[in-house]
């Protein structure tokens, strides 16, 4: 029943797209392509055929099954070779996730290195292509999403165009003429962007809602398209069925020229929104989008293909005075003329659905670049508890809507708007066509055969397409390439600067004697409280707070270092979420937490993170000298937490519904180093205490515990440091454009929301320059 729902729900969110195709397929062919009655035969021919193979045989029955714990896109493939072919550059440390993969708690098995896989470890420029790769198919998911809403909204308020000159026919008034005439030219553009803000208004509702509304105006548009075909291939050339022979596309290349050449790129959109029928996966479920398209999607498309090659191929070979040039070989022609009007609204209503594949494409595929280091920050909303891949990103979704818009209004021509969205289509699945190939051999360890067919065939049919798109670059798909120049560049920048921070803070770290040894120096003192340290590494102390330390020489009685780390995979489970370790001895009242999380997780907007963090310490206490689960890093054990214990909960967590104003209050000021303080913010406050069997405990472990009940009770601070990068004398022009991007970034969108909703009680800024391992200067 559940797949049932969610097939239902997919037919109004990734179904759209294929299912308005028809709008625009052979609308977006030019006129004098189409020479004669066979050429309906041979277009038809390549629509069957493209449809079958790639949409039905590759995504269908092939690529769908490479999802990554239910996610799906180009970044899900990416993360599927990083895992398993140990081919990530992202920055991310081993110790954080070798026990990921470990779901059971056994130890983790390792698959046979293959020669494929060795030779592919050995060759650092492959590891830097997969994720180029990578990165250009998930901006080309973005770049379709901007197109498609243009030209699914746009070939429909055509067909209101054409509408209203049909009512010029019934009138013979001049006066009305006039005004007819005037609604036929400034309509159509006014009507489509207005359905787009509509549509993208509506995006905060979440996948699962948009979906229920949308999907039966969905199955009304695929009864109709269906009724429509059949209608067609009966009333006009029964025999359009037999042009799925493929001796029509040979015919084609017989008579081949550059023109006719060209015209094959509109083919590309009759299969718009099958990358998208993968990248939703995380959204409904690999099995319900399978059966909507195998059961449905695919047999009414064919149907409503053929009816319309069927009326073309008729009027073609009556030579049909009515065929104008401005109305030929659109949709709304081969409707029967008593329907007009219900295909108007239909049309008007599905094409602004149509559009909610690519867009919803588009935020999952953000999502997982933003979680593996590889997009700005933005807000992530996730709009359903049951389904996890159900976002939503304000910030992308005006981003979208505005582009999109100017398109409508800059453009406002079907032909290139649909010359740049099949270039846009045809190089995604050309990208995904590459990685599966690799994941095919990497991943499910194929013979190396079986990969290159896959490679070979599936990519010389797509070459083919791309080849005749690119043809029409100076037609409309030039605008392609100005949108994956923005979008490829914001990514590449933002990763760079990312590992170059990554890098600085590795090399800059300050080995954990310094700080604990008494020999050198310092004098720390030991406050009351517990202090939360925030930091990108996993060994060692980080630049920032060394610099803290030693402008103030005190730290408080329970230290704990926090470092988020993503995985790339789509969750990671709460049993294996938390890697708790002790630095140094006993005495010192120092911890590392590491938390992982995969690219779907939310974590970092829990408002209870700081109690989490609390309770996983005590896990750590109690379980440290009996666990067997453990890894060991060049500072001790660590130890996974998260499971429930057998003697039950190390702390019990009393929540004061009161205000801070207490006592006890936590520590909220931000100290920076120019000496800024900002002003406290109520926050709810959670205590703790010992379980009532704690007098079984052990005698050190129930005076650890109580010690970090008290330094809870004391205040909690919390430190994170800000580093800004800034560009080295003497780089080159590409090193310096990138720094120049991320910093422009890094200082206009969201601020990291690694501070989980709490207040920073230390922020230290600091400032270095790219490609170099000294700070350029510091703020005192």
């Amino acid at each position: 029943m559940h797949t049932i729902l969610l097939s239902f729900q997919s037919i109004g969110v990734v179904y759209g797209r294929l299912s308005t195709a028809p709008l625009y397929v052979f609308g977006s062919i030019p006129q004098n392509d189409f020479k004669s009655d066979e050429s309906a035969y041979e277009y038809f021919s390549f629509i069957f055929w493209t449809l079958t193979v790639l949409s039905l045989v590759k995504y269908t029955f092939i690529v769908l099954k490479a999802d990554n714990d239910g996610e799906g896109g180009t970044f899900a493939l990416y993360s599927l070779l990083c895992k398993h072919a140990k081919v990530g550059l992202l920055p991310n440390d081993k110790t954080s996730d070798d026990v990921t993969n470990n779901k059971t708690g056994s130890p983790s098995r390792t698959k046979a290195e293959s020669r494929a896989r060795r030779a592919i470890a050995k060759h650092k420029s492959s590891h830097y292509l997969m994720l180029f790769l990578a990165l250009f198919g998930s901006c080309m998911i973005i770049c379709d999403a901007v197109l498609t809403p243009a030209i699914s909204v746009l070939s429909a308020a055509s067909g209101l165009r054409r509408s209203l000159t049909d009512i010029k026919y019934s009138s013979s008034r001049e006066t009305e003429d006039s005004i007819l005439k005037d609604l036929r030219k400034y309509v159509p553009v006014p009507t489509a962007c207005a359905i787009l803000v509509c549509l993208f208004t509506l995006q905060q509702y979440g996948s699962h809602r948009i979906g229920s509304i949308f999907a039966p105006v969905v199955i009304l548009w695929l009864l109709f398209i269906t009724g429509v075909g059949i209608y067609n291939i009966f009333h006009y050339d029964p025999h359009i069925v037999f042009a799925i022979s493929p001796k029509y596309m040979y015919k084609f290349f017989q008579s081949i020229s550059w023109r006719s050449w060209r015209s094959l790129g509109s083919i590309t959109l009759c299969v718009a929104g099958s990358e998208a029928m993968f990248a939703d996966i995380g959204h409904f479920s690999m099995k319900s989008i399978k059966m909507t398209f195998v059961c449905l999607i695919y047999p009414v498309l064919i149907l409503s293909y053929a009816g319309q090659a069927a009326f073309i191929s008729h009027a073609l070979s009556i030579k049909d005075s009515s065929f104008s040039i401005d109305d030929y070989n659109h949709f709304y022609r081969s409707v029967p003329d008593h329907i007009h009007y219900v295909f108007t609204i239909l049309s008007l209503l599905a094409s602004a659905i149509g559009s909610q594949a690519t867009i919803t494409a588009c935020f999952s595929i953000v999502n997982q670049c933003l979680a593996l280091g590889c997009f700005p920050r933005v807000k992530v909303i996730h709009t359903s508890d049951k389904i996890h891949g159900q976002v939503y990103i304000p910030d992308l979704n005006w981003m979208i809507m505005i582009l999109s818009l100017g398109i409508t209004i800059g453009f406002h021509d079907i032909v290139r708007i649909g010359n740049a969205s099949g270039m846009a289509i045809v190089s995604g699945m050309l990208v995904t066509t590459c990685l599966m190939s690799l994941v095919i051999a990497l991943y499910w360890e194929k013979s190396l055969l079986l990969s290159a067919c896959f490679l070979v065939f599936f990519g010389s049919i797509e070459a083919v397409y791309l080849s005749s798109n690119l043809l029409n670059f100076h037609k409309g798909a030039w605008y392609l390439a100005v949108l994956l120049a923005l979008s490829l560049t914001t990514m590449v920048a933002w990763h760079y600067g990312t590992l170059k921070k990554y890098q600085f803070d590795i090399e800059n770290k300050v080995s954990m004697e310094w700080l604990t040894d008494p020999s050198s120096g310092l004098r720390v003192s030991r406050v009351p409280g517990i202090g939360f340290v925030y930091t990108d590494i996993v060994t060692g102390i980080p630049a920032f707070f060394s610099h803290f330390i030693t402008n103030v020489p005190a730290f408080h009685q329970v230290l704990i270092f926090v470092t988020f780390k993503s995985l790339p995979e789509p969750f990671v489970s709460p049993t294996k979420r938390y890697l708790i370790g002790r630095v140094g001895n006993r005495d010192n009242k120092i911890y590392r937490c590491i938390v992982r999380y995969g690219y779907h997780d939310h974590i970092r907007d829990s408002d209870d993170f700081e109690e989490q963090i609390i309770r996983s310490i005590g896990e750590f206490i109690s379980l440290e000298e009996h666990d067997t689960e453990s890894l060991m890093s060049t500072e001790g054990k660590m130890i996974i937490v998260g499971k429930q214990l057998p003697e039950g909960d190390a702390l019990i967590p009393l929540h004061d519904t009161g205000a801070t104003s207490s006592p006890h209050a936590s520590t909220q000021t931000n100290i920076n180093t120019t000496g800024d303080t900002k002003p406290k913010r109520k926050r709810k406050k959670v205590r703790f205490m010992l379980p009532a069997n704690s007098p079984k405990m052990r005698s050190s472990v129930r005076e650890e515990l109580n010690e970090l009940v008290d330094a809870r009770e004391s205040g909690t601070a919390y430190f994170l440091g800000q580093s800004h990068i800034a560009v080295r004398n003497g780089s080159n022009f590409i090193k310096r454009f990138l720094i120049m991007v991320y910093v422009f970034f890094d200082k206009n969108c969201r601020e990291p929301h690694v501070a989980l909703n709490i207040p920073h009680a230390a922020l230290v800024e600091s400032f270095w320059l790219d490609d170099n391992t000294e700070p350029l200067a510091e703020k005192r």
